[in-house]
């Protein structure tokens, strides 16, 4: 129903998070190249204990290939400064979620691809920088699975 795309990931027990997330939901999720790990990590299977043969995930090369092979129906940012909240948004089935580098978020030029209105972010605190990437991926699609009714999410 939703796909999650991770762009660079640097912190292994996030994507580990993220991979037992889709497993419980029913959400793909995508990996774009350079991680900051290898996908065998101790830590990523840690986190995502024994889910990763219920979940779907697939890794690609650059962003670009990942958005030719998942073609979501619409792709949103989730980035820290825009002025749309998540909440705010009516998500519908085959949506993409993009999240950047925990360390450093989108490069400008994806959020200038995507424009102001694929961009949500998530309130919190004045001057606070982020909240953890597997927090966010987790309210983003909580948020969009309960527009949704719950609806059962198939990987076929």
């Amino acid at each position: 129903m939703f796909h999650i795309i991770l762009l660079e990931p640097e912190i292994p027990p996030n994507t580990g998070n993220v991979i037992r997330l889709c497993a419980n939901t029913g959400c793909d999720l995508s990996l774009v190249h350079p991680l900051g790990f290898s996908i065998d990590d101790a830590q990523i299977k840690r986190a995502g204990l024994d889910y990763h043969e219920m979940a779907r995930v697939r890794d690609y090369s650059d962003l670009a290939a990942c958005l030719r092979a998942v073609g979501p129906r619409r792709l949103f940012a989730i980035e820290t400064g825009s002025a749309r909240r998540y909440s705010d948004t009516r998500f519908l089935p085959g949506d993409g979620f993009l999240f950047g580098r925990e360390t450093t978020g989108l490069p400008a030029s994806v959020l200038a691809a995507l424009g102001p209105d694929a961009q949500l972010s998530i309130p919190m605190r004045p001057g606070n920088r982020s909240v953890n990437l597997s927090n966010s991926v987790a309210l983003v699609v909580y948020e969009a699975w309960r527009q949704n009714g719950f609806a059962a999410q198939d990987h076929t």
